[in-house]
Formats: structure tokens, sequence, C-alpha cells
């Protein structure tokens, strides 16, 4: 169906009740993705229970049973409680990262990394419960990192399948979520485009229709059919199959929000906003009850929880401890260099910005000379810039300049990985003259960071750096700190 917006305003409406669809087959529709899920769940289901059976087969029959203790006199009758525990461990794991959900089973480029994560974890839990309790006969080890990569390797290669069938015509269209939007911002804009990209989106735009003043924040692309009215909104909530009703205009009535809130609740479709007084850190937008008050705010950002901190800071002190000792005979060298150079102080103690606004003095390889900031004035390094000492180019396009704040780290001033930290004095405007500047200092700063190693450092856009900087606040994890730990050894920006 393609109307245009030019068209009178009953179009959509006439045509819309013309192919008005039975409601058992809305039904059957909504329940498509459910019976998907479903399907999927019970297929996962049997590859676990095969590959805990296989790697019992591999450790206990196979020539591998000859490795570590010897296991001659198990049947896999002794290890049945162990299998069925483990199978339905495993698949609880993989619910909790909703891999049974339209969206996920559309995104084939998240099936390797989400089934790592989830056969890892399930490893190393399925592995600490059966140290913590003296089960009998004793679960071994050798077993359970054969079965974390049968379970992988069975997974994958079937989701991989099935992933195929998903995406066939006529699959994929009853699996997206269908979106009737109201109001038009920049959020939807770019929702648009990330649908016009990808051809096995989990959401379409079926269609928009102006606020109840009758008009539109931003004009809608021509693309996109359009109801002439709001008032259209209960016949088309009956004769579209439609799955959410989403408000994208910020300047919606309350009043009417209640309405439609009760429309869509009427003919059980989906209700939501979208917050545009909330731009950055969205993954933290998070709901809660105050003395049974519902509010809607910004927390919960992956390192606000304790856990996480306490996990990041211990691999922050041994990795630490482990920087100090490689780099000790390093920084004596260059530092040896240094001074050849140029007679004076080898390390560089610098005041910069740290976690919450903290200050602290950052130690570097002096890679300029002592005159470089002689009138008092501080001010950003440029490329080949020259007041930078012969071995200074060196030291600071490898990062070695960078290898005393490995002391910086065990004092707790900054982390491995994190935001690079910048020069009060420099950057004192930035907080309102750059969009979400400050919010990059939610977290500690880092010997390198996700911008750093995307060749954002030194005198580059300051604007695209708080960009990179804010993704990894917003998506913080031990893996993406170790990817951007190995990446650094791989990428050089501008020195910084």
């Amino acid at each position: 169906m393609s109307v245009n917006p030019a068209y009178p305003p009953n179009v959509l409406k006439s045509v819309v009740v013309l192919r008005r669809p039975n409601p058992e087959h809305i039904a059957d529709f909504r329940e498509f993705p459910y019976k998907v899920g479903l399907f999927c769940l019970l297929g996962d289901a049997a590859i676990v229970f095969s590959a805990l059976c296989l790697a019992f087969w591999l450790r206990f029959d196979s020539p591998l049973r000859h490795f570590g203790v010897d296991p001659s006199g198990l049947s896999l009758g002794d290890y049945w409680n162990y299998i069925v525990c483990g199978s339905l461990s495993l698949l609880l794991v993989l619910a909790q990262k909703r891999m049974y959900e339209a969206a996920w089973l559309l995104h084939q480029q998240s099936v390797l990394r989400s089934l790592v994560a989830a056969c890892l974890l399930w490893g190393i839990g399925f592995l600490g419960v059966s140290l913590l309790f003296e089960f009998k006969p004793s679960l071994s080890r050798v077993y359970v990192g054969i079965a974390t990569i049968t379970e992988f390797v069975g997974l994958y290669l079937w989701r991989l399948l099935l992933n195929q069938a998903l995406r066939r015509k006529g699959v994929v269209e009853k699996l997206r979520q269908r979106i009737l939007v109201i109001g038009w911002s920049q959020y939807t804009k770019k929702l648009v485009k990330a649908v016009a990209k990808d051809l096995f989106h989990p959401y379409e735009i079926v269609a928009c229709m102006p606020a109840p003043d009758g008009r539109f924040q931003e004009e809608p692309p021509e693309s996109v059919r359009r109801a002439a009215s709001y008032s259209d909104l209960p016949e088309l909530l009956e004769t579209l199959p439609l799955d959410i009703v989403l408000v994208a205009d910020g300047n919606f009535p309350v009043k009417e929000l209640e309405k439609v809130g009760a429309l869509c609740e009427k003919e059980l479709v989906q209700f939501k906003v979208v917050p545009s007084y909330f731009s950055v850190l969205l993954s933290g937008l998070y709901l809660e009850t105050i003395s049974g008050i519902p509010i809607l705010g910004l927390s919960r950002l992956p390192l606000d929880r304790l856990f996480n901190r306490l996990l990041k800071r211990l691999i922050d002190i041994i990795g630490a401890l482990f920087g100090l000792l490689l780099s000790i005979p390093l920084i004596a060298a260059c530092g040896l260099l240094v001074y050849l150079e140029s007679p004076g102080p080898i390390l560089y103690r610098q005041r910069r910005l740290g976690r919450h606004g903290k200050t602290f003095e950052m130690l570097k390889i002096r890679s300029m000379r002592l005159d470089a900031e002689k009138d008092g004035r501080a001010g950003w390094s440029v490329k080949d810039d020259p007041r930078r000492l012969r071995i200074g180019g060196f030291i600071r396009r490898w990062n070695i300049d960078e290898t005393p704040q490995f002391w910086n780290v065990l004092k707790g001033d900054m982390s491995l990985v994190g935001p690079r930290p910048e020069r009060p004095e420099l950057i004192q405007d930035f907080k309102t003259k750059i969009p979400h500047y400050n919010a990059r200092h939610t977290v500690k700063p880092g010997i390198t960071g996700w911008a750093q190693v995307h060749g954002y450092r030194g005198d580059t856009d300051l604007i695209a750096r708080v960009t990179y900087d804010l993704y990894y606040v917003e998506h913080w994890n031990v893996f993406f700190d170790f990817l951007t730990m190995l990446l650094t050894f791989f990428r050089y920006g501008n020195a910084g």
C-alpha cells in the first residue's frame, strides 16, 4: 500500500478499511515470533543435550580418557544429573541473553560473540558450582572444558542454519515488529536509515501520522506512508497489523499520551515513547519507583555496578604490575636518550582531570624540550610539533611515553582502558561548548581508550573523540577492555 501525502486526507484511511484484515490473521502475525522462539529453544535444548553427551564420550570413551586422572568405570548414567542440570543451566544463560527474541534472531552478526560469552559463562559457572559442593562422582574439569567447546560448536552451527531459514522472504516480514509512529523527529529519522541499510532489521515502520496539532517536528521522508490526521489513530489500530505505536514528538500533550496508551491497550498493541529529553548514555535509561511513583532516568551504567568496578580494578592492578615490570627497562633506556638530548628531568608530571572531575598528576616520559611551555600557557600538541625532541617523536608514535602511567593505574588515578584524561586548563569551556563532554568523566581515564585506537588523539576532532568515549562508557564490559588493549598494539593515532 503506497499513499502520497498530497492525496485527499481520507485516502490512507479508506485503503486500510478496504483491506481490513481478519482479527485471527493479526493474532497469527503476533504469535509467529513466539512460535519461532519456542522452536529455537527446542532446537537449542536438543543441541545442548547432545553436545554434553558427546563431551562425555570424548572424555571417557575416546583416547582422551588417558589424559589426567584415570576415569575408568564411569558410565553415562553416572553423569546423568550433570548432563540434565548442565543443559537446563545453559538454556537459562541463553534465555537471559535474550537469544530467543525476534530482534536477536534476525541479527546474525551477534551470534558468534553472544555464543562465546554464553558458553564461557556457563562453563565457568558450572565448574565453580561443582567445586563448591561435593558431588559424587566428582565433575571432571576436562569434561567441562570439552563440553564448553562442543556446546559452542553445536549451537553456532545450528544457529547459522536457523538464521538462513529465518531470512527467507515471507519469514522476515512476520518476525519484524511493525511500528506506527506518531510525530517525527531526529530519532525516527535514524531508525529509518538503520532499517534501510539492513534487509533483516527487526523493526519496520508501517506508517506515521502527525501529532494532535496536525504537525510534524521534522518532515517525514516520502518513502514512509502517512495518515493525514491524528484522528485516524483508532481506525488504524483496528485495521493495521501493528505491534508498536511509537510517540516520537517531544511536545506531545500528556493527556493525549494517556489516551493513546488506553487505545493501544484495547487493541493489544505495545505503547512506547521516545524520551527525547535523554540524548546520551541511553543504555542506562532505567525506570524505577520511589514510594510507588514511577521515575524514568539515567542510571545503572555498567561501571556504576560495584561488581564491575571491582572486577575492572582487579584487572587494572594485575595489568599495571605486569606493565611496570616489563616497561622499567624501556623507561630507563628511553629516559637516558631523553637526558642525553635534553638534560633535565626524565619524567614529566602534568595535571589532568580524572573521574568525577578530580585532578591528579599524570606521569609521562618527557618528549619535549624543557622550555616547551616557557610562557606558562598550556597548549595542545600537534603533528610534527617543533617543541618535540628527536627521540620524542619515536616514543610518542609507539606510545612509549605513556608507560609510566602504569604507576597512575596502580595508584587508582587511572585505568588501563578509558577516555584519555585532558588538562583542566584546556577543557574548562568544553562542558558548555561540546555536547555531553563531561559525561566521559563518569569513569576513570585510561592509558588507552576506544577513541584512541580509532585515531582520535591530540589535535583531532573532539566531537568524534567524545562520541567514541561515550560509546565505551555506555557499553563497557571486560571483553571490550581486552579488545581495546589488543588494538592499541596495532593502531597508532596522532600523539596525545
